[in-house]
C-alpha cells in the first residue's frame, strides 16, 4: 500500500527563524496519527509544507508516495485552519461549487452533509453559521473527494462536546473505512481516544514518535502510609532512593515499579506497623507525557 505521508528531514527557515527542522515523519495506512506541540512548535507549518501552501527550504516530502507536482492532491482531503466559504451562499450551494471546481459529481454533496450532521442546516446561508458548523463544512468540503489520505488540522474547534464526541466518532469510522487521518490537536484528551499512533514536535523537531498506549506506559504505584517518614524510610530501604518519589499531592508516595508488586509492598508497609490507606496503580496520561517531553504549555499554533 501506498504510504499516506513520509518526510526525510523536511526543514523551513522563515528568514533567521528555524519553523521546521529535519523531520523525519511517517505516517501508515490506515491509521489516526496525532501531531501534537505546544504554540510555535511548528505543527502547521508542517501540514502548510505537506499540501504545497508552504515551500520546503530543503528535505523530502511524499504523499501517497508522490512527490509535489501536477495532480500531487488527488487523493488527498484538507482542513488547514478556519474554512473559508462565500458568506451569500448556502452550506449546499459552496460544497456544490467546489465539486464542481474539483471534477467531482453534485451526488457527493448529500452525502458528505450527511456525515458531517449538516443535512438539516444544508440550505441556510454560510453566514448564518456558528463556528462549529463552519467547522463541520470545511470538513464535509475535504470529503468531497473521497481521499485515501485526510489532513486536519484543530478539526474539533468551535465544536460543543456532543460535537467534538461526533467528530471523534467521524474521523474513527473513516479510518475504518481505509481512509488515514492526520490530525493536528492540541486537546490532548481528544488526540488519546482517537488517535492510533502520535507525534510530538517541539522547537521544530520531533521529539517523539510512538503509539498512545507506549506513551502511557511505565506508570506508577501510588501509596498513602501512616507515618508518611517512616513510610519513605521502609520504601527507600527495599526499593532503592531512585524509585521512590513524593507525589504531587500531600502524603503520597509514587513508586517506580511494576504493578505486581503491589501485594507485596501493601504486605511489607503493614508489617512494619504502618497504615495503609492508599494502594492505586497510576497510568500516565498524554499530557503528563507531553509536558515532559516539551516542558511547556498545551496550545494550538
Amino acid at each position: 500500500m501506498s504510504t499516506p505521508v513520509e518526510t526525510t528531514a523536511l526543514t523551513k527557515y522563515y528568514g533567521p527563524t528555524v519553523a521546521v527542522e529535519n523531520l523525519n515523519l511517517t505516517v501508515r495506512p490506515g491509521e489516526v496519527y496525532g501531531f501534537l506541540g505546544p504554540n510555535g512548535a511548528g505543527k502547521t507549518t508542517t501540514l502548510r509544507m505537506l499540501l504545497g501552501l508552504v515551500k520546503p527550504t530543503s528535505g523530502r516530502l511524499r504523499l501517497l508516495d508522490s512527490a509535489p507536482g501536477p495532480r500531487y492532491l488527488d487523493r488527498v482531503g484538507a482542513l488547514i485552519e478556519g474554512p473559508t466559504f462565500y458568506p451569500y451562499l448556502s452550506g449546499r450551494d459552496n460544497l456544490r461549487v467546489l465539486a464542481d471546481h474539483a471534477g467531482v459529481s453534485r451526488s457527493r454533496v448529500p452525502e458528505v452533509l450527511a456525515t458531517v450532521d449538516l443535512t438539516g442546516r444544508a440550505g441556510d446561508r454560510y453566514a448564518t453559521y456558528s463556528m462549529g458548523m463552519k467547522q463541520r463544512l470545511g470538513l464535509a468540503a475535504a470529503l468531497l473527494k473521497s481521499p485515501e489520505l485526510l489532513v486536519l488540522d484543530e478539526p474539533t474547534n468551535g465544536l460543543d462536546p456532543a460535537g467534538m464526541a461526533d467528530m471523534r466518532v467521524t474521523v474513527r469510522e473513516l479510518a475504518a473505512d481505509g481512509c488515514t487521518v492526520l490530525l493536528s490537536s492540541h486537546l490532548l484528551a481528544e488526540v488519546e481516544q482517537v488517535c492510533d499512533r502520535v507525534g510530538v514536535i517541539n522547537e521544530g523537531r520531533l521529539v517523539l514518535e510512538s503509539t498512545v498506549a507506549e506513551l502511557r506506559s511505565g506508570g506508577t504505584l501510588r501509596v498513602r502510609a501512616a507515618p508518611f517518614e517512616r513510610a519513605r524510610g521502609h520504601l527507600e530501604s527495599r526499593l532503592g532512593v531512585a524509585r521512590v518519589r513524593v507525589g504531587d499531592v500531600d502524603s503520597a508516595i509514587d513508586l517506580h515499579v511494576d504493578a505486581a508488586q503491589a501485594a507485596e509492598i501493601n504486605h511489607g508497609l503493614v508489617g512494619a506497623g504502618l497504615s495503609v490507606s492508599e494502594l492505586r496503580w497510576r497510568e500516565p496520561d498524554l499530557e503528563e507525557t507531553f509536558l515532559r517531553l516539551t516542558g511547556g504549555g498545551v496550545s494550538a499554533d
